[in-house]
């Protein structure tokens, strides 16, 4: 069998992966274990602005956010006594139905055409399934297993074993992306090793259907009911607004393992449950939380994206998040090269942006849970205690909980604050990118910032107007770009040109040019064209960078 790329893992970012790659009219093959419509592990539960900015470009945006909680069922985050105890805060957060209209509020102030969006994963992977599976080009391959693979300067050829009959059989690929998991056999084959923090925190996790749960709750249901007192602290999170619901247990630093803590008596105490309380457990989920990074994501055609090179907490819902932008980061420069435009030279700039960002995105969740597990470690005895004195307590305590966690559940600077330096295919001016923090950050068009995002006179999002391939954003019509223009054409790379017709963009924009990348990053800006405008393309396309190895 042949294919162009091979994606090993049908998960989130492995079929994130396979859609761009058709998108952009490259034929993809995926290779994944469980059966067509198989519920996946309840996992994620959250989809980051900027991958919701990727399933728009590639027209899932919609069928993911119709799908998930009812429309409108609260996403507020509420810290509580126990779920059935004592509001201490809450961090307001829009329901779906008014996600493109709210205002006020920590989480309504998004620069983007697409918000975040709360979904769990069993949920969000059957709508890119379908949605993958329908587009031309890609083939999805069930209840197989990647058993081995070789590859030499053309190709990669791959072992498949069908899991149902035994048979194996060959797949002879371009190039070969493992989005298989923490596990990784892809990430093993490659001599790529896990590196930093094995155990962050250990969590008693347990997926449970109880109806009755949502008409017990005081007050108005959140998405996430967090527990905070000094018996048991944990959460509540809601998987379908109605009767399914996951609860983590937060294991304390004596308690060994996850079988150490009575599972039920964890339930009832964070749940602050009456004793006729029924629930059936669905499944159990228990999961440590680990800081880990690969120390290569690449051997050759051999790269691996996802879970397989980067695990942490799951603090400000990024590790399923993080992957899909790996995705979007690499499979635009797997196209470039399949399709000739660019030198196959581009593709070490995959490791030299993405390693990076997950180093640092990692340290910012392990911070963060070090930062919760204090919180858990430290609540008042007395913050049950009735009148005047537990009211004090309960509103320190609830202010320090806002405080601390705001910055999680509206990350702006997480999502769009990042940027890549040091690429061999961005052209750096000298000035730094600004800093960010979790959840602020600055718009910038410092080469190798996110390509600001502003909304169009005529009322579309710059993104929507953009190409697939380059941009080039123009702010002064009468600048005469052809050279650049023609230099790309002369070599086959796509870049389009585009007249900025908007009011918010002086206020981002300085430079009256900016080019940006078919992964909305700014890869250059000036006022004019720069002197060596073929040079400049030679960069983009990889070029550059590989005549200076060769020269090495």
């Amino acid at each position: 069998m042949e294919t162009s790329v091979l994606v090993v893992g049908g998960g989130p970012v492995g079929l994130t992966a396979a859609m761009d790659l058709a998108w952009r009219g490259i034929d993809v093959t995926v290779v994944e274990l469980h059966h067509r419509g198989a519920p996946p592990n309840v996992k994620c539960n959250h989809v980051s602005a900027r991958s919701m900015e990727i399933f728009r470009r590639l027209g899932v945006a919609r069928a993911v956010r119709d799908t998930g909680l009812p429309p409108d069922y609260a996403n507020d985050i509420s810290y509580r006594t126990t779920t059935l105890g004592t509001e201490l805060t809450r961090i307001p957060i829009p329901c779906r139905a008014e996600r493109y209209t709210a205002t006020g509020g920590p989480d309504t102030w998004w620069p983007t055409p697409e918000p975040p969006h709360r979904i769990n994963q069993i949920f969000l992977e059957p709508v890119l399934f379908a949605h993958a599976a329908s587009m031309p080009g890609v083939r999805i391959l069930n209840r197989c297993s990647v058993d081995g693979f070789t590859q030499d300067a053309d190709s990669v050829t791959a072992t498949v074993r069908n899991l149902d009959n035994g048979a194996t059989f060959a797949i002879h690929a371009r190039y070969l992306l493992g989005c298989d998991g923490g596990r990784s056999a892809v990430r093993k084959a490659i001599g790529a090793t896990l590196k930093g923090d094995a155990v962050v925190q250990r969590v008693q996790s347990t997926y449970i259907r109880a109806p009755k749960l949502i008409g017990l709750i005081p007050d108005r249901p959140a998405w996430v009911m967090f527990s905070l007192n000094p018996r048991r602290s944990g959460n509540v999170m809601a998987i379908d607004g109605h009767e399914r619901w996951l609860i983590h247990n937060y294991l304390r630093d004596d308690e060994p393992d996850f079988e150490s803590v009575d599972r039920d008596w964890a339930i009832r105490t964070i749940i602050g449950a009456p004793p006729d309380f029924e629930y059936d457990v669905i499944t159990k989920e228990d999961w440590y939380g680990r800081r880990l990074v690969a120390d290569r994501f690449r051997d050759r055609r051999a790269f691996i994206a996802g879970d397989a090179a980067h695990l942490w907490v799951p603090y400000a819902g990024y590790g399923m998040n993080a992957g899909i932008a790996d995705a979007a980061n690499l499979t635009w420069q797997l196209a470039a090269v399949l399709q000739g435009w660019a030198d196959t030279a581009i593709l070490d700039a995959y490791e030299a942006e993405r390693q990076p960002i997950t180093e640092q995105v990692s340290v910012f969740a392990m911070n963060h849970a070090a930062a919760m597990a204090r919180t858990r470690r430290e609540v008042p005895a007395n913050i049950e205690a009735p009148g005047p004195e537990g009211d004090a307590v309960r509103a320190q305590v609830g202010k320090a909980a806002y405080d601390l966690n705001v910055t999680q559940y509206c990350c702006g600077g997480l999502n769009f604050g990042y940027f890549y330096a040091g690429s061999p295919i961005i052209a750096a001016d000298g000035e730094a990118p600004p800093p960010y923090s979790m959840y602020d950050f600055t718009p910038s068009t410092v080469p190798g910032c996110r390509t600001p995002h502003v909304w169009l006179r005529d009322g579309r999002s710059l993104y929507d107007a953009m190409g697939p391939g380059y941009t080039l954003l123009r702010f002064d019509s009468g600048l005469d770009v052809a050279p650049l223009l023609t230099a790309a054409a002369r070599r086959g790379v796509p870049l389009a040109l585009l007249d900025v017709d908007s009011e918010e963009a002086a206020a981002v924009y300085r430079q009256k040019l900016v080019l940006s990348r078919p992964d909305q990053h700014v890869a250059w800006r000036g006022d004019g064209l720069p002197d060596d405008p073929g040079g400049l393309i030679e960069l983009i396309r990889g070029a550059d960078h590989a005549a200076r190895r060769l020269a090495a």
